[in-house]
């Protein structure tokens, strides 16, 4: 490793360090069987900077890139990586951009999730800026405004309401007052929107849904202005001066006015999931105990699975400790989304600090580790699957044997970094064995960088 290598910020080295070409490769070598009922794209987007000896570039900062595999009758029939074709990425290919709505200025790669609503493949991303729509092979379409319909900007994590088919996000953005509920409907255009009011312009990555409410996140990571005017290229800090809050906004009614209940300092990146139980509401996810450093997501407070009980009638927040290992990126079954769920899957991680990365440039366990999660919150049982010493695995997204399946029945599909290759695996586990050997590993041909969000899109 050289001394301009590790030079650069820790997040262009080791397992995050970007890829610097596309590539297409048809019928991918598995070990093991593919279920056939796997039939879709498993899709993962993530920070790729083009310009990889760039100074000081924050990880939330690179250009989406969107890696994606295909599966089809007990194949792998292709794997492709696309950058999202932004003005700026476009032009730096030498192409041009396909064009389209821009929201306050702000065009972005957008690299943080990767959902499909409506008919679309959409790369998202938050604080503004649009998403991009993509075609089924990831090219790119160009950014989406819902046919004109979405009256500001957008989200990098949204919700669906299976029963309505309503797609819900809440939006923020450093010029509003206010942050955003948005509803899309299922013909793809935006239905609906419900201004709720804030302080000092608060970062809200994620929230929760449940059959009654929108559940609201305004913690103390907001816009910071002497940030902005130091250059910082993510201008959001911690502010102890803005306090830690945790808000109900009814979905229905003549009156939606939030309740608004006060926490303890922290910070909350992720959700698992959220329901109603009788009058109460019950929300996971992982929450960083005290201040949070946005601009070098390092030595945190301690990072657990929690519950919180939200008695809205008594005012009151009740947080249970689910699991006390250091996890990130929680997800459910996307189906029980604002339903009762027993199942929740996360990915280990240890503290990332740059006095432990290694020679080489690696995180190594010091960021991602090399396991995935399995929490059953009925039994109060935790399942951990391991991969091979000095692997690193991104998140677990479930995919259902079948639509109408059982919340455990079916598989976890993630990308794992395989150390004696140099690439990355897409890795398939069987819920139900899930400690057990891969149903099927898939062989890609080249290194996938540690990243983001994906989704098991079906062809169903």
């Amino acid at each position: 490793m050289t001394d301009r290598m590790l030079e650069r910020p820790p997040f262009l080295r080791g397992h995050y360090a970007p890829v610097t070409e596309e590539i297409t490769a048809f019928d991918l070598p598995v070990t093991g069987k593919l279920p056939a009922e796997l039939d879709g794209r498993y899709l993962r987007n993530g920070p790729n900077p083009l310009n990889s000896d760039e100074p000081g570039s924050h990880w939330f900062l690179g250009a989406g890139m969107v890696h994606g595999v295909r599966l089809s009758n007990g194949r792998a029939e292709w794997y492709r990586n696309r950058w999202v074709r932004s003005r700026q990425v476009a032009e730096s290919l030498g192409e041009t951009w396909p064009g389209g709505p821009v929201h306050a200025g702000m065009d972005f790669a957008a690299n943080t999730h990767i959902i499909s609503h409506a008919g679309r493949t959409l790369a998202t991303v938050e604080a503004g800026a649009l998403p991009y729509e993509l075609t089924a092979e990831l090219e790119t379409v160009g950014p989406c405004d819902f046919d004109g319909t979405l009256p500001g900007g957008y989200a990098a994590h949204t919700k669906l309401d299976r029963r309505t088919g309503d797609l819900h996000a809440v939006a923020y953005f450093w010029g509003w007052d206010h942050v955003q509920h948005v509803v899309v409907g299922p013909d793809g255009q935006v239905s609906a929107t419900t201004d709720v009011p804030v302080a000092d312009g608060p970062m809200m990555h994620d929230f929760a849904l449940t059959e009654r409410y929108v559940v609201l996140f305004d913690l103390p990571v907001t816009f910071s202005m002497d940030a902005a005017a130091a250059g910082s290229q993510l201008p959001y800090a911690w502010n102890p001066a803005h306090p830690a809050r945790v808000g109900l906004l009814p979905r229905t009614g003549a009156v939606r006015e939030v309740r608004w209940l006060e926490l303890d300092p922290c910070w909350v990146f992720h959700t698992l999931n959220a329901y109603d139980d009788g009058n109460r509401v019950v929300v996971d996810m992982c929450r960083y105990d005290g201040a949070y450093d946005m601009t070098v997501l390092a030595e945190q407070g301690p990072l657990t699975l929690e519950r919180w009980t939200i008695d809205p009638a008594a005012g009151r927040v009740t947080r249970q400790c689910l699991d006390d290992r250091q996890q990130e990126f929680p997800r459910v079954d996307d189906r029980m989304t604002s339903q009762p769920h027993r199942y929740g899957y996360s990915t280990m991680v240890g503290e990332i600090n740059r006095a432990t990365v290694r020679p080489n440039g690696d995180f190594g366990d010091a960021a991602f580790d090399n396991a995935l999660l399995k929490h059953d919150l009925t039994a109060g049982r935790v399942e951990v699957h391991r991969f091979g010493r000095d692997a690193a695995t991104g998140e677990a997204v479930f995919a259902p044997s079948a639509p109408g399946a059982a919340e455990d029945d079916g598989y976890v599909l993630a990308f794992v970094h395989d150390p004696d290759r140099g690439a990355a695996d897409l890795v398939v586990l069987a819920a139900q064995d899930f400690t057990g050997d891969p149903v099927a590993t898939v062989h890609l041909p080249a290194r996938v960088p540690l990243g983001f969000h994906g989704s098991w899109l079906a062809d169903s």
